[in-house]
């Protein structure tokens, strides 16, 4: 995968600086693979460039200081935004109308599912704001709780199998169902938690 080597030099050589700039551009739009800049920045704490929980703390301000930004430029230009040549490149009318479709079926929630739609994360931050559907808080709470489960994933899993090329870039193709498990563990683990805390006393055995 070129990009991963590519990638790979440059963090190598910059480090935690490298690997915040390329998140932070991806959330501009840069078509950069987000999971794949997560991975290698977890490779490089494999080689001892970098602390692999640190590299974590890093992934996470990247992706939601350059969310938010889409986000708030959508909710301070409003329609405006596309007027703007760069914007029209993600947001032309098909894919704006496959966003409202996504808005339209998953409700607010989509800001949650966009992070596991590439090619749709940008936007529909980017229209999410221009069309006030969705507040600040709500956004970032949003945002935050989809980047907590799969910002980690793509880090540990770059830094757990860096000493097996091949096997790691399986797994990297494979990464989406990855995120998609550890989302659904999460969410039964709260199920589980939600019902048992409304068991009634008189049933605990």
């Amino acid at each position: 995968m070129w990009i991963f080597q590519h990638l790979l030099e440059i963090f190598l050589e910059y480090g935690y600086i490298a690997v915040f700039s390329v998140l932070l551009l991806c959330g501009f739009g840069l078509p950069v693979p987000e999971d794949v800049t997560l991975v290698t920045g977890g490779v490089i704490s494999a080689f001892g460039k970098a602390n692999v929980h640190f590299m974590f703390i890093i992934g996470m301000l990247g992706v939601m200081i350059g969310d938010t930004f889409v986000f708030v430029l959508g909710l301070w230009k409003g329609s405006k935004i596309l007027e703007f040549k760069l914007v029209k490149k993600y947001l032309n009318e098909t894919r704006f109308q496959l966003v409202q479709e996504k808005f339209s079926k998953y409700g607010k929630w989509v800001v949650f599912m966009a992070r596991f739609m590439p090619g749709l994360r940008t936007p529909i931050f980017f229209t999410a704001g221009m069309t006030k559907r969705v507040s600040f808080l709500r956004f970032f709470l949003t945002d935050f709780l989809a980047a907590i489960i799969s910002v980690p994933v793509w880090v540990y899993l770059g830094y757990f199998g860096a000493n097996n090329f091949d096997k790691l870039m399986q797994w990297v193709h494979k990464g989406q169902m990855l995120v998609l498990i550890s989302l659904g563990s999460v969410l039964l683990a709260a199920f589980l938690i939600y019902k048992f805390k409304k068991k009634p006393q008189g049933q605990e055995s």
